[in-house]
Formats: C-alpha cells, sequence, structure tokens
C-alpha cells in the first residue's frame, strides 16, 4: 500500500497582548493551513525561541531542538514591557535567528513606524485588523527564506568539498614525486650491477 506524503504545514508564532487579536489572527492562520503558537508579549516569544530576554546573543541549545521550527512570525508593534519593535530587533541580533521572517501588526498607520520596522529587518507591515487577504503576503516570505538557507548550505558544503579536493591534490603530487625518486634509483643500480658481473681477463 502506497504511503502518501503530506507536507508539513509551516510554523507561525503570532505574539499580541490582546487576546481578541490574539484569537483573530490564530484563526486566519489556522484558516490558511498554518501551525500555529500564540503567545501574549515579546519575552514569552524570546523564550519559546530560546533567547534569554537581558541578551540576544545568548542562545540556548533548545532553539535548534524545537519540536516545530518556526517559519515565521508575526508580532503586534504596541504592547507593554517590549514592543513589537523590540522583538524585531532581538531576533535580527540574534545569530540563529534572524533568517527567520517577521511580520509587524499595528492599528496605527504611521510612515514613520512603517518605515523604522522595514528598515531594522521587517518582512512586511499589516495594519489591523488582520485580514485573511493578508495571509497569502506570509509564505512567500518563509519560502524566500528557506531559499536563503538552503543556498547557504550550499555554498557551505561547496567549500568543503573544495578544501577536500585541495588535499587530494597535494598528495598525488608527492606521490609521483617519490615514485620518480625510485625510478632513478632503480636505473642508477641497473648501470652498476652490469660493471660488477664481468669476467675478469687474465
Amino acid at each position: 500500500m502506497a504511503v502518501v506524503a503530506t507536507e508539513t504545514p509551516f510554523h507561525v508564532l503570532a505574539v499580541d497582548d490582546s487576546l481578541p487579536d490574539r484569537k483573530l489572527i490564530e484563526r486566519l492562520l489556522k484558516t490558511s493551513s498554518f501551525q500555529v503558537t500564540t503567545v501574549d508579549s515579546g519575552s514569552k516569544a524570546l523564550q519559546f525561541l530560546g533567547i534569554h530576554d537581558d541578551d540576544a546573543s545568548t542562545v540556548s541549545v533548545h532553539a535548534h531542538q524545537l519540536d516545530v521550527a518556526v517559519n515565521l512570525i508575526i508580532t503586534d508593534y504596541c504592547m507593554p514591557g517590549m514592543t513589537g519593535y523590540d522583538l524585531l530587533k532581538k531576533i535580527k541580533e540574534s545569530s540563529s535567528l534572524r533568517d527567520i521572517p517577521v511580520v509587524i501588526m499595528s492599528s496605527e498607520n504611521i510612515p514613520s513606524r512603517i518605515n523604522r520596522c522595514l528598515e531594522e529587518g521587517a518582512d512586511e507591515f499589516f495594519l489591523k485588523p488582520v485580514r485573511l487577504s493578508d495571509m497569502s503576503k506570509l509564505k512567500p516570505h518563509i519560502l524566500k527564506s528557506r531559499c536563503r538557507e538552503h543556498s547557504q548550505q550550499d555554498q557551505e558544503q561547496q567549500h568543503q568539498q573544495s578544501d577536500s579536493n585541495s588535499n587530494d591534490c597535494s598528495n598525488p603530487t608527492n606521490k609521483s614525486h617519490s615514485d620518480s625518486s625510485r625510478k632513478r634509483k632503480a636505473e642508477d643500480n641497473e648501470e652498476i650491477l652490469p660493471q660488477k658481473n664481468r669476467p675478469r681477463h687474465s
């Protein structure tokens, strides 16, 4: 019996201090076939991602060992304590998480705020209330991020292969040099041996 392979849904971490807004974004994401985890603050989002709130450079091993990897983060801008902009900066400062796409949401259409978030590395800025049509904009960012990851992995593999090839190239040179040295010694011996075996005339 053939086993039908099912594609794993993309996992989105949604961050919003407003319960109604969290429920809305969760419903929209699930309707769009995303797997969703919701948290109510930026600090809880960092804990889920394995980053300590006080030091973005300190990443625990759990960040790489999550049961389901986070493919995209969507966060409200205005939150008490840590804003969505602060969360964005923490994520982009982390070497292990900076490639995860981040989308900012806000009920206020302030161009300077939008530009600041985009300049800091946000992939998209949604105005609230978020609509179902906005969900279609998320997947391209995830796919683009995955392409970057595969490209980086390919470059690393090619670099490793080039290193191993350079090592292999050095060995035949040494081998040919030693072979030629042995060959010259054998030829010298062949020239000497017949002289020793010549009969002596009395």
